[in-house]
């Protein structure tokens, strides 16, 4: 399985709107917040941007908007591409499956001691080509999995 943190070029756009308009606020800090950029928590004193994603793999009504949070500044990525990220899969997550259409097919709430054997058992399916892993209580983008 591999792991997606925001794609390189989604990250350079927020950051060079961060501040310009309603849809993509600077923070100076946000200690705790999930970071889409490097797949950890951000800690104290880090600037953030905030702004609002949907996830390339649901398309037409079944593109979900939400919540993002990333470094202001460029960052070095994930650590790890092949497994879940330590710092977010500590809660339940909700997942969702998607085909090559864009449209869900399957999910569910993990619990964080389930979460990489649903995740795997969703790919295991010929006609998911990716899950998106979301917090339940604010449904925001985490992260995508792709089959490796």
């Amino acid at each position: 399985m591999r792991i997606h943190a925001l794609p390189a070029d989604v990250l350079e756009r927020a950051r060079k709107l961060a501040g310009t308009d309603e849809f993509h606020e600077l923070r100076d800090e946000s200690p705790g917040a999930p970071l889409r950029c490097c797949l950890r928590k951000a800690g104290v004193g880090e600037p953030l941007v905030l702004f609002r994603h949907t996830p390339h793999a649901g398309r037409g009504p079944y593109a979900e908007l939400g919540p993002v949070f990333i470094h202001m500044l460029p960052c070095d990525g994930p650590d790890e591409l092949h497994e879940l990220p330590e710092a977010l899969r500590h809660n339940h997550r909700a997942l969702r499956a998607y085909d090559a259409d864009g449209r869900i097919h399957g999910g569910g709430i993990a619990q964080p001691d389930e979460l990489t054997e649903r995740i795997e058992g969703m790919l295991n399916d010929p006609d998911v080509v990716e899950v998106q892993v979301r917090s339940v209580s604010h449904g925001c983008f985490l992260f995508a999995v792709t089959a490796d």
